[in-house]
């Protein structure tokens, strides 16, 4: 069997790398821990980090092409955050000018979760753990 030891990162490609990297860093909290143009490819690379842990791979890419995230369309679905509290989540984003779904309850777990977007539209979750 093949021994996993934790997911290393996602990478996103961002339509606009700016406005995507403002997003997870000044919105969502992440820290930009390195940034690196790549001219060879005319691409932004930039590692963000939660909690000092390197989560995410943000990209810049000329004139990446649209996918389809919704609804149910195949492959990676969402990204989910855990959050502490989920009310004073929502609250934040709202404030920051983020739209969020009606907090829900998962039926299997009883847990709080919500979801919203990024500036691409890429489907984002919040679950609260306790």
């Amino acid at each position: 069997m093949l021994k996993l030891r934790q997911i290393h990162h996602i990478a996103i490609i961002a339509s606009d790398y700016e406005v995507s990297k403002k997003f997870y860093c000044d919105v969502l909290g992440f820290e930009l821990q390195s940034e690196v143009y790549r001219d060879a490819r005319d691409s932004w690379m930039a590692n963000l980090a939660i909690n000092g842990h390197y989560q995410i791979e943000l990209f810049s890419f000329p004139s990446p092409p649209a996918r389809t995230s919704r609804p149910e369309a195949c492959g990676l679905r969402h990204l989910a955050f855990s959050v502490d509290d989920i009310e004073a989540s929502v609250a934040f984003l709202t404030t920051a000018g983020v739209e969020c779904e009606p907090v829900r309850v998962d039926e299997h777990t009883g847990k709080k979760f919500t979801f919203f977007s990024d500036p691409d539209d890429l489907p984002l979750e919040l679950y609260e753990i306790d």
